[in-house]
């Protein structure tokens, strides 16, 4: 029996044949538990890896991927997700999900409905897929300005 999955939370049970799908829930299930560790083995190393979101612009490097994660895990929000509304298409080395997320972002003060477009970019090396690029974007400009107030503490572009 094929099951085709809808959505990714991290909760769902991965097939062990360590297949792109099973890389795309386990960085869901590292992402939404706070994981850096978690994280760092899903995405490949080194400074060929990039991501661009509406947290800190475009990164390049594990170093600069992996500080924006401690940022966003080390302030006051807690962010939570779920993959949805997805394509996925690949070759033997490669795999692509486009999709949307949607989850929230909660402080002790408030709690706000969050979506992004979301595309993610998986690489075979070595016999593991690897994520390589994450670009997540906010279609909605107030609630990218109330996101980045909460995570940042001001909106990007703006003088503080």
């Amino acid at each position: 029996m094929t099951i085709r999955l809808t959505e990714i939370t991290g909760h769902e049970v991965q097939s062990g044949r360590g297949d792109p799908l099973d890389a795309l829930i386990a960085f869901y299930k590292a992402f939404n538990a706070r994981d850096l560790e978690g994280l760092a083995a899903n995405w490949e190393q080194g400074d060929a890896l990039s991501m661009d979101n509406p947290m800190g612009g475009i990164r390049r490097g594990w170093r600069s991927i992996s500080e924006g994660y401690l940022k966003l895990f080390g302030g006051p929000a807690i962010v939570q997700v779920t993959f949805h509304d997805f394509t996925s298409q690949g070759g033997d080395d490669w795999h692509l999900f486009v999709g949307r997320e949607v989850g929230t972002c909660m402080t002790t003060d408030l709690k706000m409905d969050v979506r992004f477009r979301t595309t993610r970019w998986f690489t075979r090396r070595g016999g593991a897929w690897r994520q390589l690029h994450h670009h997540g974007s906010i279609e909605e400009p107030g609630m990218l300005a109330a996101y980045q107030t909460t995570i940042l503490g001001t909106v990007l572009g703006e003088a503080a």
